[in-house]
């Protein structure tokens, strides 16, 4: 794998990321417990469409085939994807959707703080402009999970089933294959080693203070990264690209 390649390979796979979380988040505006929280909800998936449009523009100028953001979200197929299949798991109740964002959000926070000294200076840039967002986002689901963990019976045990049911797709977060080595090799990529250690131990605290239990070493799903994904992205795709697909260039 070339400099250019590796570089490319990873700036899609960030923008895949933010692309579908975002696109999930959108999925259950005007289905949260109160008004309040639906305009935070709206806000925080439009920090994360935002990021992806950062990183599929920079990706189209790299690539050098004249696609723009709108082809790279609108026109790839299933298999060209490459976020994490835990992003693509279609939402749950409130809860569920809590315990994705404190899993996820506190490993891409330690993701994005490494990219800031990147040898990139692009991604370097959006990964600062970045990181402000998703320290508010992390701060935001640690505060509810720590209400929900802490709060009733009920909520406590359905919160708990949440982070166990979405543990075993946390693992795929921190398998660096060819992409990430490459980049690590090329640009002073994250180490992601390191990043699981620090995860560890900030997920611990979060999950301490919402009297919640870390789940143990399980098996964990992986292939989101290889553009192997479960049968959902599918069903998310096909309705985030309807309108272009069916209406080719359509302006609004």
């Amino acid at each position: 794998m070339t400099k250019d390649e590796a570089l490319l390979a990873y700036v899609l796979r960030l923008g895949d990321n933010a692309l579908i979380l975002g696109q999930r988040m959108i999925e259950v505006v005007t289905t949260y417990p109160e008004l309040e929280e639906e305009l935070a909800n709206a806000n925080l998936a439009l920090d994360y469409i935002g990021q992806a449009r950062l990183f599929y523009t920079y990706a189209g100028k790299l690539e050098g085939k004249d696609r723009g953001e709108d082809a790279l979200a609108f026109l790839r197929d299933g298999g060209e994807f490459r976020n994490l299949l835990l992003l693509e798991q279609p939402n749950g109740h409130f809860g569920d959707m809590m315990a994705r964002q404190v899993l996820f959000e506190s490993f891409y926070l330690l993701q994005l703080e490494a990219l800031e000294q990147c040898d990139d200076s692009h991604l370097a840039e959006i990964a600062a402009r970045a990181i402000k967002e998703i320290r508010y986002h992390l701060r935001h689901g640690a505060q509810w999970l720590a209400r929900l963990g802490d709060g009733t019976d009920t909520s406590h045990a359905r919160v708990q089933q949440s982070i166990n049911d979405y543990w075993q797709y946390t693992g795929e977060m921190f398998i660096a294959d060819n992409v990430d080595q490459a980049f690590a090799e090329f640009f002073a990529g994250p180490d992601f080693e390191a990043i699981r250690e620090q995860w560890q131990v900030n997920v611990a605290a979060i999950l301490d203070e919402a009297t919640l239990t870390m789940p143990g070493d399980e098996w964990m799903a992986a292939g989101g990264k290889r553009g192997r994904h479960s049968e959902h992205l599918g069903y998310l795709i096909a309705e985030m690209q309807f309108m272009q697909r069916a209406y080719p260039g359509v302006n609004w």
